[in-house]
C-alpha cells in the first residue's frame, strides 16, 4: 500500500499549551515538516517542540466572535486548498482537537487514512472530553489526556468534516463544509479537549477577568457539568450515535450532523489510551 502525503493544519491564539500536544500527535503521525500553523498575532510564542513545522505569524485584529471565526476559517480554508496541490490529504482541526482511528484495527492514523478511498471529506465521530470531578484529578500536564480521563459527552459540535481530499470551504470552526455532505468514518473520532481540566478554565477565565471567574465557579463548565453529573453509557452508543448522526438531519441544516437533543456520556473505551492523546 503507497503511503499518501498527510498535512495537519491550525490556527492558534495564545493556546501553547494545546498547541504544543497538537504538533506532538500530529507531527508524530506525519513528520513535523509536515504542520501548518497559522498563529493569530505576531506576538504569539511557538512552541519548543515544533521542529520543522511551517509557521506563520498573523497580525492580530480585534473582532467579534462570529466575524473572527469567519476570518480565520477562510484563512485556513485557503491554506488547506493550496495545500492540496501537493498532498493527498489535509486535516483541518482545532488545536485542541485530536483524530483518531479506533486501536482494535492496530493501524495508525497515518496508515488509516493511506488506505482509504475517500471521495471528498471524512469526518470523526465527535468526542467531547471532560473532567469528571468526583472521579478525576486534576490534570497532570506531563501524562497524555486519555490516561487521566475517561468520560466524554457524545457531541455533534465536534462531529467535524476535518479531513478533506479536494479544495473546500470549511464553515466558522470547521463544523462543516459549504456544499457538501459530511460522512462519518466507521472508525475515525475526534476528541476534543477544551473542557479536559477545570482548573485549567479557571485560570484562563482570570485572564479575562474576575467576572468570568465568578461565573465559572457558579455555573460550571457545560461539558464538565454533564460528565460529572449524567451517567455514563457504554461502549454500544458509538454505534448509536453515529447511526442517528448520519441519517438523521435538521431540515434547515443537512451538512450538520444531529442527536435530536439527545445528551449521552460515554466511558471511553480503555484502548483509545493507546493513541497517547
Amino acid at each position: 500500500m503507497a503511503k499518501k502525503r498527510i498535512a495537519a493544519i491550525t490556527m492558534a491564539r495564545n493556546d501553547e499549551f494545546f498547541l504544543s500536544r497538537w504538533i506532538e500527535y500530529y507531527g508524530g503521525l506525519f513528520g513535523t515538516e509536515n504542520l501548518y500553523i497559522l498563529l493569530d498575532g505576531t506576538d504569539q510564542i511557538v512552541p519548543e517542540n515544533a521542529g520543522s513545522a511551517h509557521i506563520e505569524k498573523l497580525p492580530h485584529t480585534d473582532m467579534s466572535r462570529a466575524a473572527g471565526d469567519k476570518y480565520r476559517i477562510n484563512l485556513i480554508s485557503d491554506k488547506a486548498n493550496e495545500l492540496l496541490k501537493k498532498y493527498d490529504i489535509v486535516i483541518g482541526c482545532d488545536c485542541d482537537e485530536f483524530l483518531a482511528v479506533d486501536p482494535a484495527l492496530n493501524k495508525n492514523l497515518y496508515e488509516y487514512l493511506s488506505g482509504k478511498k475517500i471521495k471528498t471529506t471524512l469526518s470523526g465521530l465527535g468526542l467531547d472530553v471532560g473532567q469528571h470531578l468526583k472521579l478525576e484529578k486534576p490534570l497532570d500536564p506531563s501524562k497524555p489526556f486519555l490516561a487521566q480521563r475517561a468520560y466524554a459527552l457524545l457531541s455533534t459540535r465536534y462531529t467535524k468534516p476535518v479531513v478533506i481530499t479536494r479544495p473546500v470551504r470549511w464553515g466558522s470552526g470547521f463544523h462543516r463544509i459549504k456544499g457538501h455532505n459530511f460522512h462519518i468514518d466507521k472508525n475515525l473520532y475526534l476528541f476534543h479537549f477544551g473542557a479536559v481540566d477545570m482548573d485549567m478554565l479557571i485560570s484562563k477565565a482570570a485572564n479575562r477577568g474576575p467576572d468570568w471567574v465568578n461565573h465559572l465557579k457558579r455555573r460550571g463548565n457545560g461539558t464538565i457539568n454533564d460528565v460529572s453529573n449524567r451517567v455514563a453509557y457504554g461502549e454500544e452508543w458509538l454505534k448509536i450515535a453515529r447511526f442517528i448522526q448520519t441519517y438523521l438531519r435538521a431540515p434547515y441544516a443537512l451538512n450538520k450532523p444531529n442527536m435530536l437533543g439527545l445528551k449521552r456520556i460515554v466511558k471511553i473505551p480503555e484502548r483509545f489510551k493507546q493513541t497517547n492523546i
